[in-house]
């Protein structure tokens, strides 16, 4: 096999959300970039690994979302929509699935397609080369900092040589061969000192895996598949069940079509993913199977060698295939006539396989680096953060919000399922301690595996994405390592992008106080009163004297001397945005 010898500016290994938006994001800034992707569909969780129900926080269609993400979510629902010449009314609303889950439930080939079509000017252009179905084989650094990356796949072997490496891969592939430090499983409380930690170390707690797919309803037709090998085994081990066991331990019952006895809306419309009603006449209904009783958690595919990882994916295959089968046969029909739904129909198509499963696992959990500094559980737990906000972190390259969700894992059967607050991505979190060219952006930055479970959701990881391809092009161009670029520069040039840092849900990316209000937070100038109990900043309350406190020390710290402040503590804090905008503290278009 011939090898092909490439050198790039930035080299990103991984093709999921965290890769697609720090790709985006250094080709935006002129970057060239090539792209290891180990699938032929872009995504990862989104389309790959065939989770296409987001998992977002509430404020997402107006604050928190990146651009490039905003304007895929609009792509899909474009897309969608013309799949079935279904007319959108509202696009900030429509939602293909109406899923309780999500405000935005798809196919997962869409948001393949729709990623081609955001990266195809780029492509044209020379910018951006995407090797697809390649993975990493093996890397050579030299004085802290990797050298060379080579990668195969079935026609080829591209050996590359970067200025700057991202690692956005599902598990952490290049901090493994680049034999850089990483963790993986459950830190002792000793460690980290989360209250929810275990006393001892576990590195094989590492949450379950999931091959989803998707299945369509049929009335009056039989789809039964072939019982999976060891079904029997796999339906009494897992076990296959509609009710889910909440952190309270109280069981909370689905049925299949109507709502649960206790009133739980229908197991169906969880994750569906297109809704017939949306026609006229009504088309059949679609919709994802990602359930516990799917979630492989009987085994890690980190840090294993080839039979066992082979066996335990085949084994997470049968599983799914297994609890469709379940579905299929035995659950119990809502109106109490029997059991099994045998009217559901597998779609392959829907997941671009021939067994209908998605095409890679949906990873929830990765190897981590200690990166600069950690995100504990305690900074983002409503339990430990009494106001608005989670923990300030002065070097926040993002935001992002979502319940701490952990799933079964080997050795530890249990899910946990805890309110945050709005969090921030902290830039030290995105880099290793022991490599001088690398940035993390994926499930591998320095989480917890607590907090891990906050920082996993699809907008998250897409946020720490673009956050990680802007700072990996800011050291390229200044011929600095990642740990040596100014927050001060990448903070200015995200929030130039429209990508929030901090939490102001009435002062979005288009409003002319953005920019400032984020430098404010950044500043700490929220103080500890009423506005630091709320995600609205009210830009025409007065500041509180401890803001105002805050704010008349930070702005010395920035070299503006007393007499040049005309800002008292009953000014609003929209005319302090306009201040600190004279000032040229900060840069506004």
């Amino acid at each position: 096999m011939a090898s092909h010898y490439v050198q790039t500016a930035i080299c990103i290994v991984g093709g999921g959300l965290g890769a697609v938006a720090a790709a985006l994001t250094a080709l935006d800034q002129g970057s060239t970039v090539v792209l290891i992707a180990p699938q032929r569909w872009l995504g990862g969780q989104l389309s790959s690994q065939g989770v296409s129900a987001l998992d977002e926080h509430r404020y997402i269609e107006s604050f928190g979302g990146s651009p490039y993400y905003l304007r895929l979510r609009q792509l899909i629902r474009q897309q969608m929509a013309s799949l079935y010449g279904s007319t959108i009314t509202d696009e900030a609303t429509f939602n293909p699935g109406n899923a309780w889950v999500s405000n935005l439930c798809f196919f997962p080939k869409i948001a393949a397609d729709a990623i081609d079509i955001l990266i195809a000017p780029f492509v044209a252009q020379g910018l951006l080369t995407v090797y697809y179905r390649t993975i990493p084989v093996a890397i050579k650094t030299t004085a802290q900092s990797i050298t060379q990356i080579t990668c195969k796949n079935a026609t080829q072997t591209i050996v590359i040589t970067p200025t700057q490496v991202i690692d956005a891969s599902e598990l952490g592939d290049v901090l493994a061969l680049a034999n850089l430090r990483y963790v993986t499983g459950a830190e002792a409380h000793a460690d980290t000192g989360e209250h929810n930690a275990p006393p001892q170390a576990r590195p094989h707690e590492i949450q379950g895996f999931t091959f989803g797919f998707a299945v369509e309803f049929c009335p009056h037709e039989s789809h039964v598949i072939v019982k999976p090998e060891g079904y029997a085994t796999l339906r009494d081990r897992q076990p296959f069940t509609l009710t889910l066991t909440g952190n309270d331990g109280e069981a909370r019952p689905f049925r299949m079509f109507t709502d649960g006895p206790t009133g739980l809306p229908p197991f169906w419309t969880y994750r569906r993913l297109w809704d017939g009603q949306h026609t006229t006449p009504a088309t059949p209904d679609i919709a994802l199977i990602n359930w516990n009783s799917n979630d492989y958690h009987h085994g890690t595919i980190i840090d294993v060698d080839a039979q066992t990882y082979a066996q335990r994916i085949d084994e997470a295959k049968r599983l799914s295939l297994a609890f469709l089968y379940w579905l299929q046969t035995e659950v119990p029909r809502d109106d109490g006539t029997g059991f099994g739904y045998p009217e559901l129909k597998l779609r392959p198509d829907i997941m671009g396989t021939h067994d209908g499963l998605s095409l890679e696992p949906y990873i929830r959990e990765s190897r981590r680096t200690p990166g600069l500094r950690r995100i504990v559980a305690e900074d983002l737990l409503v339990t430990s953060q009494p106001l608005a906000r989670a923990k300030a972190y002065a070097d926040s390259v993002g935001i992002g919000w979502y319940f701490m969700d952990l799933h079964p894992a080997p050795g530890n059967p249990t899910s946990m399922f805890a309110p945050t607050r709005p969090f921030q991505i902290p830039m030290c979190a995105l880099i290793p301690p022991d490599c001088h060219n690398l940035v993390l952006s994926c499930k591998n930055i320095a989480t917890t595996h607590l907090s891990n479970g906050s920082y996993r959701l699809h907008p998250v990881e897409w946020n720490i994405g673009v956050a990680a391809g802007l700072i990996a092009h800011v050291a390229c161009r200044q011929h600095i390592a990642p740990a040596d670029v100014s927050v001060a520069v990448v903070q200015k040039k995200l929030l130039a992008l429209g990508h929030p840092l901090a939490w102001a849900i009435d002062v979005p990316p288009q409003h002319p106080a953005f920019v400032a209000t984020q430098w404010l937070i950044l500043n700490g100038v929220i103080g500890q009163g009423e506005r630091a109990q709320r995600l609205e900043i009210a830009l025409t309350e007065a500041l509180d004297a401890d803001s105002y406190a805050v704010l008349m020390t930070c702005l010395v710290a920035h070299g503006i001397p007393h007499s040049a402040v005309q800002i008292t503590q009953t000014d609003s804090w929209e005319s302090v945005c306009a201040q600190v905008i004279a000032l040229g503290l900060v840069a506004v278009d």
